[in-house]
């Protein structure tokens, strides 16, 4: 489904859910997890149902994502960096 447009042989590694994962360098966060086959990145705050990137470019705010502690990060507009630290972001109504 996700094609990478180029090569690159230069990695960092980022933490995601707690996990390492080792990612190409000049890739968003949103690409980036994309490729490794995580397609959920937070949970709507009406319905509570999975949602993930939709349109790519930071218009549409379905990538919404927690990275180093800061929540609403728009995920497509990021570009990785080494030990990001990133989670799902689960939201209540409540919040």
């Amino acid at each position: 489904m996700f094609k990478k447009q180029y090569e690159s042989h230069e990695t960092v590694s980022i933490i995601f859910e707690g996990k390492n994962l080792d990612v190409e360098i000049g890739q968003t966060v949103a690409s980036a997890l994309l490729v490794g086959g995580n397609m959920v990145f937070r949970s709507s705050v009406v319905s509570g149902q999975p949602r993930g990137p939709y349109c790519m470019m930071g218009v549409c705010f379905e990538c919404l994502i927690e990275i180093d502690g800061i929540p609403n990060q728009r995920a497509c507009m990021i570009p990785v960096r080494e030990a990001m630290k990133i989670k799902r972001q689960q939201k209540t109504k409540s919040e």
